[in-house]
């Protein structure tokens, strides 16, 4: 039976630290040890002010500042948290690859295999390694062979351990998770290390929470468990279209069809877009597996999810251009939120940065608040995408830190993620400031149509029809 007592995490993002400080929060007994190359991110998790972590997560400063210094630590000496450890779980970006065969679907495992090659470097004794990042199917025989060719002697066990959380409630999700699921080799030896992750786990989780699979089942059922997800956000934002010129609503179509049990309520809100760092990445990378194996209309299948996605994100922005009398040149176009949703500082695919991207083509001048994006983060997602230069996009974008300085003189708003504070806005005052007609797209259907427009405001929501 294996005990383990020193964990080493290699990757402080949005994944890593979290999961870390509740494993270490519930396991005072195991040393966890959060390793990154990043020093500026690493001093973040380490700053005495729990407000400046790097990962923005409601509840996640009391999880942090319960355990850090008590058997939670972060640190860039990644060789010695990985020579010390019973189990290294690797929790480093696997991003679609933008070069080469794949580009565009396939996961770029660039940073996966430089981990296992550094593992198989520093490694003296026998390790657990656990695939915590998201990944293709059938990537656990790639970091085994890394592993099994170092020469060294030391015995390895690959576990597949994908994460479910939620940005916004990835405390919830890791202090009462729906499932943990755990997949590993059908040998003796990988059935006795699946165990000893299990035993992490059941010191909070129950035991018939967590699940067992072979080590493919599991680095499958992530994939396809974003896939279902991102799904039914696409097949209810392809109805918002179809209610927008029938004049139903698609709320109440949504309350309709999900009071039905076998489709259910959650993740029927039509919206401008999903976003996220799973779902785009997941699908793409679902649609270039099915295609290699010669799967074509399993890949377009799922590939018409994320082109349902990419149209309702332009719609939206055309909606924006057609209604300012088909010309935003020049015109202020104020974005309220820039992170993929709320409680979260999360930006990467956000809805907000490809709407923007549109109206910058048409020459609009977007001014962004959003309470925890940083302007720094939103240049940086506008600057990813190569359209236009840096300058150019620091000319198109102002960001501030007031609402009512993004919404003073503008001819629109656009609502691109649903913080709780926007609805607490003196909108009154807000609808003085702004020039007339002054039109509000609601692209995360947040207001009170009613409220608005006995102010005046004219207003587009998602499946309910015109201003």
């Amino acid at each position: 039976m294996i005990k383990i007592k020193k964990i080493c995490c290699i990757g402080a993002g949005y994944v890593g630290g979290p999961t870390m400080a509740m494993i270490a929060k519930k396991c005072p007994e195991i040393k966890v040890t959060v390793v990154d190359l990043n020093e500026q991110r690493i001093a973040l998790w380490n700053e005495e002010d729990l407000s400046m972590l790097p990962v923005y997560e409601p509840g996640l400063d009391a999880v942090v500042g319960e355990a850090r210094g008590r058997n939670l630590f972060f640190s860039t000496d990644v060789d010695m948290a990985i020579d010390e450890a019973d189990m290294i779980f690797i929790s480093v970006n696997t991003p679609t690859k933008t070069y080469g065969a794949g580009k565009g679907q396939a996961a770029d495992l660039k940073w996966i295999e430089l981990c296992a090659r550094q593992i198989a470097r520093v490694a003296k004794t026998d390790k657990i390694v656990v695939e915590k990042s998201t990944l293709p199917v059938r990537t656990a025989s790639a970091i085994k062979d890394i592993l099994s060719n170092t020469g060294t002697g030391c015995n390895f066990q690959i576990l597949s351990n994908p994460e479910f959380l939620a940005e916004g409630t990835a405390v919830e999700d890791l202090e009462a998770p729906d499932r943990v699921l755990i997949g590993g080799d059908t040998t003796p030896e990988g059935q006795e290390a699946m165990q000893a992750l299990v035993d992490v786990y059941a010191n909070w989780v129950p035991r018939e929470r967590i699940l067992t699979t072979n080590v493919w089942s599991s680095e499958l059922s992530k994939l396809v468990a974003n896939a279902f997800l991102a799904q039914r956000v696409s097949s209810i934002n392809s109805i918002s279209e179809l209610c927008e010129v029938t004049e139903a609503d698609v709320s109440e179509v949504a309350r309709a069809i999900g009071a039905d049990s076998r489709i259910g309520p959650k993740f029927l809100k039509a919206s401008v877009g999903f976003g996220g760092s799973c779902f785009q990445k997941d699908i793409l990378n679902l649609v270039y597996i099915a295609r290699s194996y010669g799967l074509r209309e399993v890949a377009d299948y799922w590939e018409q999810v994320i082109l349902i996605n990419d149209h309702q994100k332009r719609r939206f922005a055309h909606q924006i251009i057609k209604t300012s009398y088909n010309t935003v040149n020049g015109k202020k176009i104020a974005f309220l939120g820039w992170a993929f949703k709320k409680d979260t500082n999360d930006t990467r695919e956000s809805a907000a940065i490809y709407v923007a991207d549109e109206l910058l083509h048409e020459q609009a001048h977007i001014v962004v608040y959003d309470p925890k994006v940083s302007a720094e983060q939103i240049y940086a997602d506008l600057d990813y995408l190569k359209t236009r230069t840096p300058e150019e996009n620091r000319r198109g974008v102002t960001v501030v830190t007031d609402p009512y300085e993004a919404s003073k003189d503008a001819h629109a708003i656009a609502i691109l993620t649903e913080w709780d504070e926007f609805k607490e806005y003196d909108w009154k005052q807000i609808y003085e400031d702004m020039f007339k007609p002054a039109n509000i797209f609601d692209g995360r259907n947040l207001l009170t149509k009613s409220l608005l427009t006995k102010y005046g405001f004219k207003l587009y929501s998602i499946g309910k029809g015109n201003l």
